[in-house]
């Protein structure tokens, strides 16, 4: 096949890509974006695969089938509220593959073919080690503090830093040992082996409060270790699409951290993590101040408000009350009370966490209020339902002068009339803090399950 027609062919996927991004900024067209870059992806793979002439066909076939078999039971077993441990591995993935090809092709060029050992090659692989592996290995961690395989608390060690820094320092020197000695293959496994030090550290000290963030910049970093990759190939295609997912992934990890209050270089160097401060605790906040209420006594507060405001978190993902939570929605709105959704942008364990859920339900999209859009209205809104939420709606991120969330922007909710906080308990969020609105003066804690406690808020709320 000659080289125009895989251009032109790599053009096409290319413009598919850019056009699936812009489709995925919105929630109406994001399924839609999503099959379209898709078709870019299968237009790209099939060509190179057809120019390369890597494997038989055979092969190629056998690989496809493994693979298709392989995500098709992971999509099929993974829960929703898994989704973000799946992503983590999936962005580990990415930075494992881009490390033993840049490998791979390294040892090609030094030890078995003669392939020029150009100083693209070896900067480019120098690169992909580098940042494929503290991808792999960092995801591993997100993956293991998702999953509750390793605490979920900061790990702060003493002096990390400078640690980290040190870290860093010995990649660069060895990443140019790499680019000045290529034929010293153990100077690459070495990088390696440093980077996956330096991947482990700078996620370790890293809260779940702040995953979403952490997340989001592996997802970059993913990308970028492709795009390294793809100049070790002297592949355009990878090249673009690595470079459109590092671009999409530091862009929304900057709008990640502007809603968490952080700054893009803390993320980037591994020190968002916070440890909450020993000061006051739960019975100083709670003690004699928290009201217990029914089903019953909340349907009262329903059937005369005029707007109510969902706000979900990751407790209605845990107990999979989103079709509960869209049943109510419908209840309220046959009533004439006028039901919205307000979403924070870290709600969940990942960007997006809650749209997904709540689009699975089959909720309106208009319905999804994003902070900005939701914070003007709770002041006029008779009651507000918290499912799961509990960082994204403390005060404390408004009141206190330090501290994990301090400054962290917040929804509202504590201005709406009547404040429902559906809980199982009083236990803190990620962040491992207590939370004012629980003893608020408008606020009822419907101690329970979220999905049980939305069903017999239903039965309750169809007896009045």
């Amino acid at each position: 096949m000659s080289l125009a027609w895989i251009n032109i062919a790599y053009l096409v996927a290319a413009l598919l890509f850019i056009w699936g991004l812009k489709e995925l900024a919105h929630p109406r067209t994001a399924r839609r974006g999503n099959g379209i870059a898709a078709v870019g992806m299968l237009i790209a793979i099939v060509f190179t695969l057809l120019d390369r002439q890597i494997l038989s066909y055979g092969a190629i076939f056998v690989a496809l089938v493994l693979g298709s078999a392989i995500g098709a039971v992971l999509a099929y077993r993974i829960r929703m509220t898994a989704m973000p441990q799946m992503v983590a591995l999936l962005n580990g993935f990415g930075g494992g593959a881009s490390v033993l090809v840049a490998g791979a092709a390294l040892i090609e060029a030094v030890g078995i073919v003669e392939r020029p050992v150009t100083l693209q090659l070896t900067i480019a692989t120098a690169a992909s080690g580098l940042i494929g592996a503290v991808t792999f290995w960092g995801s591993l961690v997100a993956f293991a503090k998702l999953q509750e395989i390793m605490p979920g608390q900061p790990i702060l060690l003493p002096g990390r830093h400078g640690i980290n820094a040190l870290l860093a320092l010995a990649t660069i020197v060895l990443g140019i040992g790499v680019i000045m000695q290529p034929e010293q293959l153990w100077l690459y496994w070495l990088v390696v082996l440093v980077a996956s030090i330096l991947g482990v550290l700078t996620v370790i000290p890293i809260g779940g409060a702040d995953m979403p963030v952490v997340i989001s910049l592996l997802n970059s970093y993913s990308g970028l270790a492709g795009c390294a990759t793809g100049f070790v190939l002297n592949n355009n295609m990878l090249i673009i699409a690595g470079s459109l997912v590092g671009a999409s992934g530091i862009i929304l990890t900057q709008i990640m951290c502007k809603a968490m209050n952080r700054s893009l270089p803390n993320v980037l160097f591994g020190g968002v993590g916070v440890v909450a401060a020993a000061g006051t605790g739960q019975d100083d906040i709670y003690a004699g101040r928290i009201k217990a209420a029914t089903a019953e006594e909340i349907a009262m507060l329903l059937d005369g408000a005029r707007r109510v405001i969902i706000v979900p978190g990751y407790g209605m993902a845990v107990s999979q009350a989103q079709h509960a939570v869209r049943d109510l929605m419908r209840l309220l709105e046959s009533r004439g009370t006028e039901v919205a959704f307000a979403i924070h942008p870290v709600a969940g364990r990942m960007p997006g966490h809650m749209n997904v859920l709540l689009a699975e339900a089959d909720i309106p999209y208009e319905k999804m209020l994003t902070m900005e859009e939701a914070n003007p209205l709770f002041e006029q809104t008779d009651v507000a339902i918290v499912i799961g939420a509990n960082d994204v709606v403390n005060p404390l991120a408004r009141d206190a002068a330090s501290g994990p969330i301090a400054g962290m922007p917040i929804l509202d909710v504590d201005k709406a009339r009547t404040v429902v906080v559906v809980k199982r308990s009083l236990s803190p969020g990620f962040a491992g803090i207590p939370n004012p609105l629980f003893a608020a003066d408008n606020t009822l804690m419907y101690f329970a399950d979220g999905k049980k406690a939305i069903v017999d808020l239903i039965n309750a709320l169809k007896d009045f």
